[in-house]
């Protein structure tokens, strides 16, 4: 059996929590609370990933102990080269498991597990910011593809030779919220345009802003106080799109707790051709702009708090510089650089994901030890 050290005694205790949890997701009336039980399920899955953990490394200073007992007692030189080895490799690997289980005791933000809704707007560089919001949504669209999330534009205006000037559109999945957070803020693009005669380079951007679906549990909304209206969607779609008033119209008077202001929010929904699929969305976009509304105040506090090198949510910040004469994408806040530009471009943007996610648990880890 392993010695006993600092590791393991910060893991008393959760082996009979993740027994326990085990146990309640089988419970009919747990089952029964969908909001309960999705709680546990996710708690379940983390717990789980620990105790991985930790066998993994009882099992590598088993193997540590184990080897230098050969070595100290053992005469056959094979037996000694063979536990040469075993050491050395278990002695690699036994920091790199200590701070795998100090990452996963870390926290999680409760954020990390929801779904989003997702902003492209076209800033700075007209036709040629809203091409480059255009490719940013491409981007983002084939990377949820690859990640099996499922992606539903819920309202859009195209610019005038292309791309978008604006588009929303929902994601969800398992813990996209966690994945795409790291992606809110200013997008630099520089490149030749092709509408540029002169051959000369451009320098546009486009931001983008991702917002945590909220629960409906989470946000008091009195929907006898909405005001809808319907109207004729127009664009794509076939005659049905025009002739019956699929669009719908929302007005609602939101009294902001942290100000004590009221103000009145406006939200169109023209995505489909059924009007009560419409309110639906229309509704679940109003829960997620009181949520960011009312939820403010936290993120602010969380971000000064970490002060982390990675933002998830300043929208004044230029987080990435994408510069097609070098060929290369440039992260600022990490300092991470791939020169696999049209790669990047076509949705494989994982390796900056997960250097941005090592980043921040980086900074989570060491202020959680202060």
């Amino acid at each position: 059996m392993a010695e006993n050290n600092n590791i393991l005694s910060k893991l008393d205790g959760l082996e009979s929590r993740y027994e326990e949890v085990s146990t309640l997701i089988t419970d009919p009336n747990v089952i029964a609370d969908q909001e309960r039980y999705v709680k546990l399920t996710r708690e379940y899955k983390d717990l789980g990933d620990i105790m991985d953990a930790r066998k993994r490394y009882i099992d590598c200073i088993n193997s540590i102990k184990e080897a230098k007992d050969i070595l100290a007692n053992e005469n056959d030189p094979d037996m000694k080269e063979m536990a040469r080895e075993e050491l050395a490799e278990n002695e690699a690997l036994q920091p790199k498991l200590e701070e795998e289980i100090k990452i996963a005791l870390v926290p999680k933000d409760p954020e990390d597990a929801k779904n989003v809704q997702m902003e492209i707007r076209a800033g700075t560089g007209g036709d040629e910011a809203a091409l480059f919001a255009g490719d940013l949504f491409q981007m983002y669209k084939k990377y949820c593809d690859s990640k099996g999330f499922a992606l539903s534009v819920t309202s859009a205006s195209e610019g005038a030779v292309g791309g978008f000037k604006e588009i929303d559109f929902a994601v969800s999945g398992v813990d996209v919220y966690g994945t795409l957070k790291y992606e809110s803020g200013v997008h630099r693009v520089q490149r030749v345009p092709a509408t540029e005669t002169q051959g000369r380079m451009h320098t546009s951007a486009a931001t983008v802003a991702v917002l945590p679906e909220a629960d409906k549990f989470e946000v008091t909304i009195n929907e006898g106080e909405i005001k809808w209206d319907t109207f004729r969607s127009s664009g794509a779609g076939g005659q049905n799109v025009n002739k019956v008033e699929s669009g719908v119209r929302l007005r609602y008077m939101w009294k902001n707790p942290n100000t004590g202001e009221t103000e009145e929010i406006l939200i169109e929904c023209t995505e489909t051709r059924d009007q009560p699929k419409n309110k639906e969305r229309a509704l679940a976009r109003l829960r997620t702009f009181i949520y960011d509304k009312e939820h403010q105040k936290y993120v602010d506090d969380i971000a000064n708090r970490r002060k982390s090198l990675v933002s998830t949510g300043d929208r004044s910040a230029k987080i990435r510089t994408y510069n097609f004469p070098q060929g290369r994408v440039t992260d600022h806040r990490i300092g991470y650089t791939t020169h696999d530009l049209q790669g990047f471009l076509n949705g494989n943007i994982q390796d900056m994901i997960d250097a941005l996610t090592v980043a921040e648990n980086a900074e989570r880890l060491k202020e959680s030890e202060l």
